[in-house]
């Protein structure tokens, strides 16, 4: 399978290739040369690692073989995602059982096997989180050979689980805190990938949505949902940088049956009025309660629009985008609560109040993008619950934070990846 620049075309790489390199040369994001389509009706009775594999080697052929990328995904999904109901025909995908409780584990895992099988270069993963994808990658790539990891997040906009998941791993993970919001980090990271000498000292790849081997992976778990449930399910999914539901689009397009997608944003609503409008307007961030979600410019948007053929009619007319207040955020974790006696995360509740918006007779799946407890003072703020810490969040709260403070300043950025 080749992959290509969304912006150039004519810029073509290898699996291992675009995966190394995360943006394209021309800062256009990489997709793959075709989308192949699976055989759904094998897929039935098939085990989660058994099915990542038959939705991924398409995509990897030529780099892994078969029989390694099995072995590479039993290793990686090693944690059940189960679909769960919860109300009428309401169910919610648990995506918060892997070692950080957070969706991204599944993309984060599986992109580091995939990476550490085919690079064969010391590498530094540089990563811009708003809160997940940090914690995430920090424990995917903990301690995995050859590989350095610096991840950027910003000062004061994160949960205090997640900045003591990402800041207290050690080894070869790095946390820089930027004095600045979400879209300022992932602009230092794009800079740095286009810094020549930057790449010749310390060559960089991103574990962000904007790499294949973060994106591609999750679809797997829309197919799994889809499996578990036996028939099309409407997805509402949780949106912030839109890599998320532009995969399950993928899963779909590879022959996965499917309802409907909606995307459900908080008040960071650049998408919800470019759907509305047809003009794409990107707009500088705000910091919400459901801070995984506060982008403004979200980066998958360009795939998107090649999974829709550039049309945005089409886009407007299959493709949903829901935008939830802050209130409307918090009365949703409280009926939740006291309706279905489920505690959620602010992301997640955002799911369940576009998925009450939205119902069209279908199965209704929100995807439960976080574990409550990481954003426990939320829940608690809006249920009068303290949601419990699971075991796997527990062992980071009594670390020491180890961080290194930056201006929202390349130049600040640039002198720390070439003395670090």
């Amino acid at each position: 399978m080749k992959y290509f620049s969304i912006t150039s075309p004519s810029i073509r790489r290898s699996f291992a290739a675009a995966l190394r390199e995360g943006l394209a040369p021309d800062r256009g994001l990489y997709v793959p040369a075709h989308i192949p389509r699976v055989e759904w009706s094998s897929l039935s009775g098939v085990a989660l690692p058994e099915l990542a594999t038959r939705m991924l080697f398409p995509y990897v052929d030529g780099a892994i073989t078969e029989v390694e990328l099995h072995d590479l995904m039993e290793d990686a999904l090693n944690f059940e995602i189960p679909l769960v109901h919860v109300e009428g025909n309401v169910s919610q995908l648990e995506l918060f059982r892997g070692p950080t409780a957070a969706f991204k584990d599944v993309g984060a895992r599986v992109m580091s096997r995939l990476l550490g099988a085919t690079s064969t270069e010391r590498l530094t993963v540089l990563v811009a989180t708003s809160g997940d994808t940090g914690s995430a990658v920090a424990q995917g790539f903990f301690n995995v050979p050859g590989i350095d990891v610096v991840i950027l997040y910003p000062s004061g906009r994160i949960s205090r689980i997640q900045e003591q998941q990402l800041t207290t791993v050690g080894a070869n993970v790095r946390a820089v805190e930027v004095q600045g919001a979400f879209d300022d980090c992932q602009r230092l990271v794009k800079e740095a990938f286009l810094d020549e000498q930057v790449q010749s000292c310390r060559p960089l790849t991103s574990a962000n949505s904007i790499n294949i081997g973060r994106w591609i992976p999750q679809s797997i778990y829309y197919a799994w949902a889809t499996l578990q449930a036996d028939e099309s399910l409407d997805f509402i999914v949780p949106s912030g940088n839109f890599g998320n539901i532009a995969a399950g689009i993928l899963a779909q397009r590879m022959g996965m049956p499917c309802s409907g997608f909606h995307a459900a944003v908080n008040a960071n609503d650049v998408m919800e009025h470019y759907m509305r409008t047809g003009h794409y307007r990107p707009t500088e961030s705000k910091a919400t309660i459901s801070n995984a979600m506060d982008v403004g410019d979200p980066s998958n948007r360009p795939r998107l629009e090649w999974l829709y053929e550039s049309s945005i009619s089409k886009m407007q007319s299959e493709f949903h985008v829901q935008s939830v207040s802050e209130e409307a955020t918090r009365r949703a974790m409280l009926r939740l609560w006291e309706h279905s006696g489920l505690l959620v995360c602010p992301h997640t509740a955002i799911g369940f109040e576009a998925a009450s918006r939205s119902s069209r007779g279908a199965h209704q799946v929100v995807l439960a993008t976080a574990h409550a407890a990481k954003f426990g003072g939320v829940v608690e703020e809006a249920t009068g619950q303290s949601p419990e810490i699971p075991e796997s969040l527990l062992g980071c709260l009594d670390k020491p934070k180890e961080s290194t403070l930056l201006p929202a300043d390349y130049a600040a950025f640039r002198s720390y990846l070439l003395q670090a």
